[in-house]
């Protein structure tokens, strides 16, 4: 197995990071038809996320997000692109909560 790790820092406080990872999580569904569970805790929430060839969490506090995933021997050679793609999904999904925060 291929293991993804991504952390992300952010200043949007835990209940928008919440609304970030719920999008992203719902992307996730919808495009890659990955099926997720939310564990909510008082300070920091896991998103459990799995398909065939990928099983991760994606932990979210008030300060960061990190995304750890394992991938499978066929999605393996991919891992390159498939960690791109989670970097400028989160990011986009971060700088729009970001911009949404000071309106």
């Amino acid at each position: 197995m291929t293991d993804i790790r991504i952390r992300r820092p952010h200043h949007l406080g835990l209940k928008q990071a919440r609304q970030v990872a719920k999008s992203w999580a719902d992307q996730a569904e919808h495009k890659l038809g990955m099926t997720h569970t939310v564990e909510r805790g008082e300070d920091q929430d896991h998103v459990h996320f799995t398909r065939a060839g990928v099983k991760g969490s994606l932990t979210i506090s008030a300060h960061h997000f990190e995304i750890k995933a394992k991938l499978g021997l066929l999605l393996a050679a991919f891992k390159h692109s498939i960690e791109h793609e989670i970097e400028k999904e989160l990011d986009q999904l971060m700088a729009g909560a970001k911009h949404a925060k000071k309106k």
